[in-house]
C-alpha cells in the first residue's frame, strides 16, 4: 500500500514538472514547442519538453537573470554538481522546480554512453562556458569550439527524443548543419550580445584589423559576417545531405524545420549587405508557417520517393 502511495506521489511530481517544462518552453519558442509535441516519439515528448525547457532557464539566467559574475558563477556551478549527482544516483534535496526538471530527465535516462546524456552534458559545456566568457575576448578556436558542441548536443537532442529505436548513420558531416544554424544564431544576435558582454569575433581578427565593435558598417566586420555567411550556407548545404540520409521522416522534417528559421537569417543578411541588424524578430508571421509546411511536404515527396 505505500509502495502505491509513493508511485502516486511520484507520477504526480513527473506531470507537474512536465507541465511546467511545457510552459517554459511554448512561452520561450511555439515553433520548437509545437516540433516537440508533433514530431517527438510519443513516449518521449515529455522528456523532450523536459530538456529544452531546463536548459532555456538556466541559459536565460545566465544571459539574463543573473548579473553578478560571483553568483553567476556560483550558479552555474551547482548545475554542474546537480547533473553530476543525479547520474550518480545521489539524493539531492532542496531543489527549485525548474532543478528537478533535469533530475527528472536524467533518471529516465538508462543506455549507457546515450545521446540524452550526450545532448545534456555538451549543451551544458556550451551554458558553463559562456557563464565564465562574459566580458572577456575570446580566441577563434574557442568559438569554433563553441559551434562543433552545440551542433552534437543539438543533433543528439534531435535523433534521441525523434525516431529513438533507429540506426542513424554516422557521418563527418552529421552535425554540420546545426553548426551551420549556430553561426547564423550568433550573427543574429551579435549586436545584442556585444552590448551583453558576449564578442562572438574572435580576439585575433579584432587585433589584426583593429576592428571597432561599434562600426558594423567598416569594411573588416562586413567582411567578417560575409565569411561567416559563407562557412554557414556550406554546413547548411552539407548537413542537408546527410539529413536526407536520414531513415525517420520525422527526424527529416524536425531538422528542416530547426534550419529554415536560420536559413531565413541568412537571406535577410545577405539582402542587407551583410550589414547586421539589431533585431531579426521581424516576418515571423503565418507566412513563415506557411513555408514550413510546404518544406514539410517537400521533405516527405523526397522521402517517399527515395524509397
Amino acid at each position: 500500500m505505500k509502495k502505491r502511495g509513493s508511485l502516486i506521489i511520484i507520477v504526480a511530481v513527473s506531470k507537474k514538472t512536465t507541465s511546467l517544462a511545457k510552459k517554459i518552453t511554448k512561452e520561450s519558442s511555439i515553433q520548437t514547442y509545437y516540433t516537440m509535441l508533433l514530431l517527438a516519439d510519443k513516449g518521449l515528448a515529455g522528456n523532450c519538453f523536459k530538456g529544452y525547457a531546463y536548459f532555456r532557464w538556466i541559459d536565460d539566467q545566465i544571459d539574463i537573470d543573473i548579473h553578478s559574475p560571483k553568483t553567476r558563477v556560483g550558479f552555474i556551478n551547482r548545475q554542474k554538481k546537480i547533473i553530476n549527482d543525479s547520474y550518480e544516483g545521489k539524493v539531492i534535496k532542496g531543489l527549485s522546480p525548474e532543478e528537478k526538471i533535469i533530475t527528472e530527465l536524467i533518471s529516465s535516462d538508462t543506455v549507457k554512453n546515450s545521446k540524452l546524456k550526450s545532448f545534456i552534458i555538451n549543451f551544458f559545456k556550451i551554458i558553463e562556458f559562456d557563464a565564465y566568457r562574459r566580458g572577456k575576448d575570446i580566441t577563434g578556436k574557442k568559438l569554433d569550439w563553441y559551434s562543433v558542441t552545440l551542433g552534437q548536443a543539438v543533433t543528439d537532442c534531435l535523433q534521441h527524443f525523434i525516431g529513438n529505436k533507429a540506426q542513424y548513420p554516422e557521418s563527418k558531416d552529421r552535425c554540420k548543419a546545426a553548426i551551420a544554424a549556430h553561426i547564423t544564431h550568433m550573427l543574429r544576435d551579435l549586436r545584442e550580445d556585444i552590448v551583453n558582454g558576449y564578442v562572438n569575433i574572435p580576439i585575433e581578427y579584432l587585433k589584426k584589423y583593429r576592428l571597432n565593435l561599434d562600426d558594423i558598417y567598416a569594411d573588416a566586420f562586413i567582411n567578417f559576417v560575409k565569411e561567416r555567411v559563407k562557412v554557414a550556407r556550406k554546413y547548411f548545404k552539407l548537413g542537408k545531405k546527410y539529413i536526407d540520409t536520414l531513415p525517420v521522416l520525422r527526424c527529416k522534417i524536425a531538422g528542416y524545420w530547426y534550419h529554415a528559421r536560420f536559413e531565413r537569417i541568412l537571406k535577410i543578411i545577405e539582402r542587407d549587405n551583410y550589414i547586421l541588424r539589431e533585431d531579426y524578430s521581424r516576418g515571423r508571421s503565418l507566412d513563415n508557417y506557411a513555408n514550413l509546411a510546404w518544406l514539410t511536404v517537400e521533405v516527405s515527396w523526397r522521402h517517399f520517393a527515395k524509397k
